[in-house]
């Protein structure tokens, strides 16, 4: 049996693990934990009875490739997922808070700072049902200075026998490589107070991950440090598509080949060629949210130059979400209205059912708002999710005119039969391989194909009959013709 680790300042073992939140973050961190320290009980504790229960059922909540197998390989054994908060709360040696910090939608900071209430909430019913030591991890996104405040609140409501120690140790998941990206990570960073008791406590941590993750791999350092490394590192990559999402409006003017100059800038050692996808745009939850993030903070820092840098990523990505629906608008003769538009893909990515800030849901709005009939499959993401991205009051403010505007398919042929135009919003795989041959056949003359994504082989479906328009490039057609014959009547 592996000894545990003792924490000699806090007179505690780190035996048992307790995980506040059954999310994105949550989920698949203590499976991996749970499948890697054997020795260690993992629980991931929420409020809703239905996450937990699907997180106990044969199909999870979330979508990630591979996370099936590890999570029914531990689960009942050292992997545990249940909704009785305080026990698990009280009988836990440490606790990871990964609760959802959204951006705030009212009062101060409204639109650009972290909502920390589920935060806060988190800590208050630690410091009001612990009755041992604990160390406690801030794993949800947060700006700097928010351990800070958990530490405050914890150490107001101290009871006697009873320590804290909080660490800072932010996830660095790409949605789509959970899996991998907690199996292998580039780096693991925890923060703490920089006294004998802070460092035992990042040690205890340290140990955790020492199972499979090599030392030099785990990074240690100040909670404020750790804290603002978070937001920084999604700042530079939605930074980097923000910058090539830029050079594909000044491709699309000058007749250069964003997917070219891309490649020639990455060959550059010191730039390397990640992240110079052009595309319709970036979305998930982590990216909008850090960046508006860090430009709240640098406001409140009185630094209004750094401030106004980081908010031009954001709104490079809204220019670009907006252009690309422009551009199907006025490819289909300047309007849309009760025209049929196929949607391919409505997850922010591919390998996600995750629909957070995806762009899918912000071209569907500029196509509704000018009165589009919208036919949408995507291969992962739920009817129910899907309908719910798009009656949200800031996309709509009429449901009732979303659910006549749009149609939701299980099957992409059967989503583009009769339709004007197909958009690609989302990279699947599988979107490569279909026929198009078939497609084109089923669609209404001429057909559109708008690939906001660059991943189709453009010339194959222009020498098939499709008009193409794509990001960051002019597309010669070729001079063929095809017979109408097949289309349907209109």
């Amino acid at each position: 049996m592996e000894k545990l680790f003792y924490c000699s300042k806090l007179d505690m073992t780190i035996g048992k693990i307790c995980c506040i939140g059954a999310g994105y973050v949550g989920g698949p961190t203590c499976a991996i934990i749970a499948h890697n320290c054997p020795s260690i009980q993992v629980t991931v504790v929420d409020l809703s009875e239905e996450r937990i229960a699907q997180w106990n059922s044969d199909r999870l909540p979330i979508f990630e490739p591979g996370l099936d197998d590890i999570v029914k390989g531990c689960r009942g054994k050292n992997l545990f997922f249940s909704t009785d908060v305080k026990k698990e709360i009280v009988e836990a040696d440490l606790i990871f808070i990964c609760v959802n910090t959204p951006t705030k939608n009212y009062g101060v900071g409204k639109g650009r700072a972290a909502d920390l209430k589920y935060i806060e909430s988190a800590a208050r019913m630690i410091a009001t049902v612990s009755t041992k030591s604990k160390i406690v991890v801030e794993k949800s996104t947060v700006p700097v200075k928010a351990a800070e405040s958990i530490a405050n609140i914890l150490k107001a409501n101290v009871k006697p026998g009873v320590k804290y120690q909080i660490l800072s140790n932010p996830e660095f998941l790409a949605e789509g490589t959970a899996v991998k990206d907690l199996l292998q990570p580039d780096r693991v960073l925890i923060g703490g107070d920089q006294t004998p008791e802070g460092h035992e406590a990042i040690q205890a941590l340290c140990w955790v991950y020492g199972h499979w993750v090599s030392k030099d791999r785990i990074i240690t350092m100040n909670t404020w440090s750790s804290e603002l490394s978070k937001l920084a590192a999604n700042a530079f990559l939605a930074q980097r598509i923000s910058s090539i999402n830029a050079m594909s409006a000044i491709c699309e003017s000058t007749g250069a080949d964003v997917t070219e100059v891309a490649h020639a800038v990455g060959m550059d050692t010191r730039i390397g060629n990640k992240f110079l996808k052009a595309s319709v745009g970036f979305g998930g939850s982590c990216f909008q949210k850090d960046v508006l993030n860090l430009v709240y903070l640098c406001e409140c820092l009185n630094l209004p130059e750094v401030a106004e840098y980081w908010q031009q990523v954001i709104n490079i990505n809204d220019y670009q979400r907006r252009r690309f629906a422009n551009k199907i608008i006025e490819s289909l003769f300047n309007t849309v209205t009760n025209k049929n538009i196929a949607i391919f893909g409505f997850a922010f990515k591919k390998d996600t059912g995750d629909t957070r800030e995806s762009a899918a849901i912000y071209i569907c709005k500029y196509l509704m708002d000018e009165g589009a009939k919208l036919h949408i499959y995507d291969p992962k993401v739920e009817e129910k999710q899907l309908i719910t991205e798009l009656t949200h009051p800031a996309i709509s403010d009429d449901p009732s005119r979303v659910k006549e505007l749009v149609t939701i398919h299980k099957d992409p042929y059967e989503a583009a039969n009769n339709t004007h135009a197909l958009v690609v919003c989302t990279e699947w795989d599988e979107f490569i391989n279909y026929d198009y041959e078939k497609i084109y056949g089923s669609m209404l003359k001429p057909a559109f194909l708008f690939d906001g994504r660059i991943i189709l082989d453009h010339q194959k479906l222009m020498g098939l009959g499709f008009n193409v328009i794509t990001i960051g490039k002019r597309l010669q057609r070729p001079n063929v013709h095809r017979p109408y014959a097949q289309a349907p009547a209109q």
